[in-house]
């Protein structure tokens, strides 16, 4: 399917590995220039040859460290992207999760440090980013969790933070609009570097027999009966980035292989 974006500008923050990296070469491979954003100069390098090696012909990528958690680094990271190719027309914004515990296990140091990472860091991207991506009627995707719809246990930080991010996506979508498009993906378990070493440490203490096994521990209670495949995600990422979703607009997509219980 012709998606429509080749030659457009993405910027994809938190995209040095896992699903904003999913999101970033999926985005390279329908000829878009995409800036790759990391705070691990190491990590940022290998994600960025993985979107290279991802992009096709004519599309380029390049890395910008920063901290989207930090005051001050998302308008930074904007300003290098619009400064490297002139224009700016589809943000995602992705993090990675906050640490698991139970409520009692918190203090107020943690609930802030979440807030900053999770929805700070998206306020703060998106209201550098606003101006360039009306100009040329952008989008925004929002990679936050299926956390929002059922909580998940013992993770309260994520189930209670993340759905700031959703109220701000469904507030822009209409505020924004006609101008850009707002969406949001609602991921459930895939299978990027984190699992892989979680489940790779599971069978080094012995909760595992095989990596295998594991992936089906992991893997249990998804009516599909497996954890998702990045390039789906980041698929899906593209799609709601493209012409071809030009109807759709202040949506949270749920890409989990049906595990959520709720209805909507």
């Amino acid at each position: 399917m012709e998606l429509g974006i080749d030659g457009n500008v993405g910027l994809v923050t938190a995209s040095s590995s896992g699903l904003g990296k999913a999101s970033a070469k999926a985005l390279a491979r329908n000829g878009v220039n995409v800036v790759v954003n990391g705070r691990d100069e190491e990590r940022l390098a290998e994600g960025v040859e993985d979107v290279r090696d991802a992009a096709t012909e004519g599309a380029r990528v390049v890395g910008v460290s920063a901290d989207i958690s930090e005051e001050g680094e998302p308008a930074r990271l904007v300003e290098a992207a619009v400064d490297e190719f002139g224009r700016l027309d589809h943000l995602v914004t992705s993090a990675g999760g906050p640490p698991s515990g139970a409520f009692l296990e918190t203090d107020d140091e943690d609930w802030y440090d979440a807030y900053d990472l999770l929805v700070m860091s998206v306020v703060r991207t998106v209201r550098e980013a606003e101006p360039h991506l009306r100009d040329g009627g952008g989008t925004i995707v929002n990679i936050t969790s299926r956390s929002v719809k059922e909580a998940l246990d013992s993770l309260v930080l994520s189930n209670s933070v993340r759905m700031s991010v959703v109220g701000l996506e469904k507030t822009l979508s209409e505020e924004f609009a006609p101008e850009v498009r707002v969406n949001a993906v609602l991921p459930g378990p895939h299978e990027t570097s984190r699992i892989r070493e979680l489940v790779e440490q599971g069978v080094e203490r012995g909760e595992y027999d095989s990596y295998d096994d594991g992936m089906e521990d992991w893997s249990s209670g998804i009516p599909l009966e497996c954890v998702g495949d990045p390039r789906e995600l980041g698929d899906t990422v593209a799609f709601l980035s493209s012409n071809r979703a030009s109807y759709i607009n202040g949506v949270a997509v749920p890409v989990d292989g049906g595990a959520g219980a709720s209805n909507l």
